[in-house]
């Protein structure tokens, strides 16, 4: 990627095999994980310091595959091993990447790489969300963008704590692949009555988990019932919802805006989500798979909301 713009930025290209470096591992990627916020770097829409003002670049953050090679300091054992890791922000559609040791987790005995990949981002997120929220059983829980990466995953995990799954998408079939992972409700958030349908038919809101942000993020907010909680934690609509702290509190509600893990927690919680998905707990919905060469397909497919769940590359 040299230049920030539409999805053809993107373009294949040859780089000089990686070498791991102290503290590094050399990973051979077999699926290169693409998230939403990958998509509003490319477009320039999102500046990361460190990350998006440094062009060219090769784009991603999370691969999974077979370590090959480690650097100074690293433990010889992770050569061979199965793992997932971060990148550190970029370098992922690759081949091979070299990344942080300290940043790899290794992959339980017979889960697959492609599902370990896809919970690699989406999975800690969505767990690090639910254990903020920590819906209790019988509330009622609104999972907005419910049959993406993120709010797959989320659906599943309301239903496991006994919670009253509420899913919002914006086309027929992702609605029905939420009802399939346990919603017990969902609506069409492109019809302009799926709030009033959502007070009939459910009632006031305990939890919002709000990853759209804009208008339909306003919308879920003003469905909350008193002492209700909201994480916003995505912009596909462009921005987070316009809500302050004086609405927040003649309503009698809270609201959180983004994930802020460290590092170590970061990798605790991909852990976390592997190990439930090894247990046959938690099961990412892998959409769609493109060739590492047809990045830029991908991108447009994402950008117009033409996936579901979660979008591999595959070298």
């Amino acid at each position: 990627m040299k230049e920030y713009g539409p999805p053809e930025v993107l373009v294949p290209g040859e780089a000089p095999d990686p070498v791991a470096g102290e503290g590094q591992v050399v990973v051979e990627v077999a699926f290169a994980n693409i998230t939403f916020v990958e998509t509003q770097i490319r477009s320039g829409s999102l500046r990361i310091p460190g990350i998006s003002n440094d062009l060219p670049i090769v784009p991603g953050n999370g691969v999974g595959g077979t370590v090959r090679s480690v650097g100074p300091g690293v433990d010889p054992g992770l050569v061979g091993k199965r793992v997932v890791t971060g990148t550190g922000g970029s370098g992922g559609y690759a081949e091979q990447v070299a990344a942080p040791a300290a940043g790899v987790v290794e992959v339980p005995e017979g889960l697959p790489l492609d599902t370990a990949v896809a919970l690699l981002a989406d999975g800690r997120t969505a767990t690090a969300l639910f254990r903020s929220a920590a819906p209790r059983p019988g509330e009622r829980v609104l999972v907005e963008a419910a049959a993406g990466g993120v709010g797959s995953l989320l659906v599943q995990l309301v239903t496991l704590a006994g919670a009253t799954a509420v899913a919002t998408a914006g086309a027929p079939h992702k609605l029905d692949q939420a009802r399939a992972l346990g919603a017990q409700f969902a609506f069409d958030y492109t019809k302009p009555e799926w709030t009033t349908r959502v007070r009939e038919e459910v009632g006031g809101l305990d939890v919002v988990f709000d990853g759209v942000g804009g208008d339909i993020g306003r919308a879920a907010f003003e469905l909350l019932a008193p002492g209700g909680r909201m994480f916003s934690f995505g912009m596909a609509g462009g921005s987070f919802p316009e809500i302050d702290e004086a609405e927040e509190a003649s309503r009698g509600v809270t609201v959180s805006r983004g994930v802020s893990v460290t590092p170590d927690q970061a990798r605790a919680l991909t852990a976390s989500a592997l190990a439930e998905a090894s247990a046959g707990n938690l099961r990412p919905v892998i959409g769609q798979r493109f060739a590492l060469d047809e990045a830029a397909r991908a991108h447009a497919a994402i950008e117009g909301r033409a996936t579901l769940g979660k979008t591999l590359l595959v070298p």
